[in-house]
């Protein structure tokens, strides 16, 4: 199995306490059904996903599940192919993927996103933000299903289109879909055999980091720390394509959002200044930047007691100074293209 990618939970959770009320056991699965019930769908799928996250992260996925289930089962049997209770059974059947992909259950897993697939194939033709958002993140997750099979063609196409549906819903509401969009692009960064495909992929988070840009600005964080380790994870992928002097612009980028929401200079920062200093290098026109910035991260890696780090720093300048890539520029002197 392949490393599967984290699982996406792009939406803002308020729910207003019911949820520590659900987990301290002050209601009965009666009185989450008849408070569920009684909310709109944004909030009653927000509500469910912040409780199945609370479980997961307590390690209780089984309890999870069961809640699901239990409250499933009534609108299963109420018989309603429309409106809000429709609604709330798709979003219930992808929650309940997203947490058997996370316990490792990925055969019932499958079974839960067909059903969820099924659902909402019965209204294929709606546009409204309950149904996208809901299929944006089920093929998300089906996606890393694939990934996690090394099914890189089948997730090709699910992951390409559940990024461009959140990128759809995130015009309106960047604030609400922004991130997932961001966590689908870079993901789908990850799917693609295909070079060119990558390429445009990576193309893409460059555009969508600016657009999201305001994000940060307005201090939600959980955004801006999505979009870091998205910027971050595309500039390492666009070094080992050897593709150095497109790595900095998204290096300088996660440095630039990470500065807005730590204003002390961190261990993180330091780590990203290490990878940007290192891609300055491999650009002929920023290599004297790349010396200077990586210098003084030397100082800072001390002061941090960033003793790996610092061994790192001192490997990447010695390599620098020999210059052992040279030998392929000669190469390339002797055997023109």
């Amino acid at each position: 199995m392949e490393e599967c990618p984290a699982p996406i939970f792009p939406f803002n959770t308020d729910g207003s306490g019911i949820a520590e009320e659900i987990l301290s056991e002050r209601l009965s699965l009666k009185n989450i059904r008849s408070r569920i019930a009684g909310m709109d769908f944004i909030a009653a799928y927000d509500l469910c996903r912040e409780l199945s996250d609370c479980l997961i992260s307590e390690g209780r996925e089984a309890e999870a599940i069961a809640i699901i289930n239990s409250f499933d089962a009534v609108v299963a049997r109420s018989g309603i192919v429309s409106g809000l209770i429709f609604d709330l059974r798709a979003a219930l059947l992808h929650i309940k993927t997203a947490i058997l992909i996370q316990s490792g259950d990925s055969d019932n897993a499958k079974i839960a996103a067909a059903e969820c697939l099924n659902l909402l194939a019965q209204n294929v033709k709606r546009r409204d933000e309950a149904f996208l958002s809901v299929l944006a993140a089920l093929l998300y997750d089906i996606a890393r299903l694939h990934i996690g099979e090394g099914k890189y063609r089948q997730a090709e196409r699910e992951i390409e289109k559940s990024a461009k549906i959140f990128e759809r819903l995130a015009r309106t509401k960047p604030q609400r879909y922004g991130a997932a969009h961001i966590m689908a692009v870079d993901t789908a960064t990850k799917a693609h055999l295909s070079k060119v495909k990558q390429a445009q992929m990576l193309a893409d988070l460059h555009i969508a980091s600016d657009v999201y840009m305001k994000e940060v600005n307005s201090g939600v964080e959980n955004a801006a720390a999505n979009l870091i380790d998205s910027l971050e994870s595309a500039g390492s992928t666009l070094m080992q394509m050897g593709r150095e002097r497109e790595a900095v612009q998204y290096f300088t980028r996660a440095l630039k959002y990470l500065s807005k929401i730590e204003t002390e200079f961190s261990m993180r920062q330091l780590e990203l200044s290490v990878k940007l200093g290192e891609a300055l290098l491999g650009v002929k026109s920023s290599r004297d930047k790349g010396v200077h910035l990586l210098n003084t991260m030397l100082h800072k890696a001390s002061r941090l007691n960033a003793d790996a780090l610092h061994k790192k720093i001192v490997d990447i300048l010695y390599n620098a100074k020999n210059h052992g890539s040279d030998i392929l520029g000669f190469w390339h002197k002797l055997f023109p293209r």
